[in-house]
Order: C-alpha cells, then structure tokens, then sequence
C-alpha cells in the first residue's frame, strides 16, 4: 500500500518540507483555485506538480500520484439544460492530468452539500480536538436557522424536541458558528460556499430529484467518463456520501454497499471504482468495513483510512476518532486491503484521513481534520499495522 498525503497546495500550512519527514511518498491534491466546472489546463497542472517535486531528495521524494477531487459541478448533478459542456470540461482535465501521468481520481456526487460537520473543535477528555457530527445540533440548524420548508417532516417528535431543547441553548456567536460550520465549506469542499438566502435556493433545485432519478444521472455521467478513464489507463474513486444518508430532504446514492452494487451494475467499466473512505462509511453501523474491503476488492482504487465512535444512543452523532481505537476494526480492514493487493498485483494508494488536533497544532493555523501531527500519528499507526501484517505472512 502506498502511504499518501493530502496537500492543499502552497496555501496548506502543513509544508511539503514537513510532509517528507512523515515518510509518505505520494501526494493528493488538486487545483483549487480553479473554478467549478472549469478545464485544469495542462500547463497548471505541470506547474503544480513541479512544485510538489521541486524539493525532491535521494530517499524523501513526493510525487503528485491522486487527484482529490475534480468538483462535479452542480448543472451535472441536475442534468440542467447546457450540463454537457461541464461534462466535456471535466473529460478535457481527466485527459491532461493523463497526460501528466497522474491516473487516480477521487471525485463525489453529493448534492448541493459537500463533507459535513457540526463541530470543528470538540475536545477529547485527553485534550485534544476532534471533527464531530452531532445530530440534534444538526437537526436544530435545519429547523430553527435554515428554516427548511417541510423539514419537519424528516424528524420524529422526539428528534424535533431535542433539536428544540439545543437550539435554545444556542447564542448568536454559536448559531453562526455551527451556520458557517455546515455551509460555508470545508477544506478540500468541492462545492460552492453559500449564505442562507443561496442555500435555500441551491435545495430547491432538487425538490423534483429523489434517488431514483439522481442515481440515473450519476450513471449518465459515468457512461460518458468512464470509456475515456478506461482508455487513458484513469482509475475513477467515488467518494462516499459523508455522512452517508440522506441530508436537508437532498437523495445521497454512494452511502452502502448496495448503492455500489448498483453503481457498478449500471457502469461496469473497470475504470468505474471507489474510494474506500473507512471513516465515512463507518458512520453507519450497518456498514461492516472488512467484508466491504473484500467484497470490492476489484472496484478499490483508493482508500481513507480512519475511524469513528458513534454515540450509543443516536448512532447518526459520531466524533472521528483515534485511527486504530474506534466502532470500526481497522486492522482487519487493512488486512483486507493487503489480500486485495497481493491477489490483484497493484498497489492501493491510502491516506491517514483526518487526524485529531494535538499538542503544537493547538495553537498553529491548520485546516480542520488536516493538521500535521494528528494525521503522523495515524500514519505511523496504520504503517505499523501493514509492517506487522506483512511481516506474519
């Protein structure tokens, strides 16, 4: 397996100089300065990628291996009049970042809403901070901020009242913190940020689109990437919804393992694949990870590798937890992964995805889930899981 990390670009404060003494050896990243459903020209990724190996020495070299993510723009998801140029822009960037040998792309198909959140800085009772989703604060923005029309009718009396009982607890500095939490985009968010006003509007486009016709898109838009990905030698990695159910009355299709079963049964091209994102398809629990890893194992072209700990009595809150101490066996998932290579004679490329925010990060600028030592740590856990794996074979 390939130790990869993410990287913003020259903007990310966790430094490429810094990034080469964790001992990854593949980079993901993206053009994040170019706008949604515009082409990523030859020439910018070539310079981007000369940035990444301009520090390159014997024995710590980076190279840019996985694109994380081209954004799918919103007309696309819709299938609006006029889509198909962003389908032909999104084909144009696969071909040149083909052409600069970069040949794993990880993308995601999420409405309106990219990653979500509710807390960005929930601290552990050792201290330091995690990412968290927390379902009554959530379900209190939906109803008593966003004031979504019918959003009631997506909640049980009981979950109503307690979004009730937080939202009182709120003030005006906590509603717009958790507003500008959900809304206003996340590190490597592939979607516009938006302001209440836009959000609502953005939702109301999808008011005639449920599962059935949004899966039909998805498919549309494969069945015109996919044969051009399989020519270009393209691994195409969807990512899972995150959180992988359904959010603001908005369909989520990539969300269990049935929902790739019909992916892969309506595009079964080979470039047609996943992205083995633990911590997110974790978040539910009838989702067993191991036997995912095995039961896709021809589909798997990139994975994130974290966990996280669901609250015992709302399993749709969780907090992203230690790397190897959550609900979710990390080691046999990483011993699946193992079989899968050595079966399939490739390597997968993995990141550590996330990591809590711990010691000098504290009180360093980092991007939420993305500061440097918390993904190290998890890191140097996964790779001694693999090194020891490895080693009793």
């Amino acid at each position: 397996m390939r130790e990869s990390w993410r990287w913003f670009g020259p903007g990310d404060p966790v430094s490429l100089a810094e990034i080469r003494q964790t001992g990854a050896t593949d980079i993901v990243s993206a053009l994040h300065d170019i706008p949604i459903g515009d082409v990523w020209p030859r020439k910018a990724i070539a310079a981007h990628r000369t940035v990444i190996e301009a520090g390159n020495v014997p024995g710590s070299a980076l190279r840019w291996t996985v694109v994380e993510s081209i954004p799918v723009h919103e007309d696309v998801k819709l299938a609006a009049p006029g889509h198909g140029r962003y389908v032909d822009n999104w084909i144009e960037t696969l071909e040149n970042l083909a052409a600069e040998g970069i040949r794993t792309i990880c993308y995601n198909f999420m409405p309106v809403i990219d990653w979500t959140r509710t807390d960005l800085r929930h601290q552990l009772p050792n201290g330091a901070y995690a990412l968290r989703f927390d379902q009554d604060r959530f379900a209190a923005f939906d109803l008593h901020i966003l004031n979504r029309e019918g959003a009631a009718d997506d909640y049980s009396a009981d979950e109503i009242a307690r979004a009730r009982a937080v939202f009182d607890t709120l003030d005006e500095a906590e509603i717009a913190a958790l507003t500008q939490t959900i809304i206003a985009g996340l590190p490597g968010k592939m979607t516009d940020a938006y302001s209440l006003a836009d959000f609502r509007a953005a939702l109301a486009r999808y008011r005639d689109v449920d599962h059935e016709r949004l899966r039909a898109i998805l498919a549309a838009f494969l069945a015109r990437v996919a044969p051009v990905a399989e020519r270009l030698d393209v691994k195409l990695a969807i990512h899972p919804d995150d959180p992988p159910w359904d959010m603001f009355g908005l369909p989520r299709v990539v969300c269990t393992p049935n929902d790739l079963d019909q992916l892969f049964s309506a595009v079964p091209s080979e470039a047609n694949g996943m992205t083995l994102c633990v911590g997110t398809y974790g978040s539910r629990p009838d989702n067993d990870l191991p036997q995912m890893a095995l039961d896709f194992r021809d589909r798997i072209h990139f994975a994130h590798l974290r966990g996280v700990s669901r609250d015992p009595e709302e399993q749709r809150s969780f907090i992203e937890a230690s790397h190897l101490d959550s609900d979710i066996d990390m080691v046999s998932v990483i011993r699946n992964l193992l079989q899968n290579e050595s079966e399939r004679g490739c390597e997968i490329f993995f990141r550590p995805d996330h990591g809590h925010l711990m010691m000098g990060d504290v009180e360093r600028a980092s991007n939420p889930g993305y500061s440097a030592i918390g993904r190290m740590k998890g890191l140097a856990e996964i790779r001694g899981v693999i090194k020891a794996i490895s080693s009793a074979r």
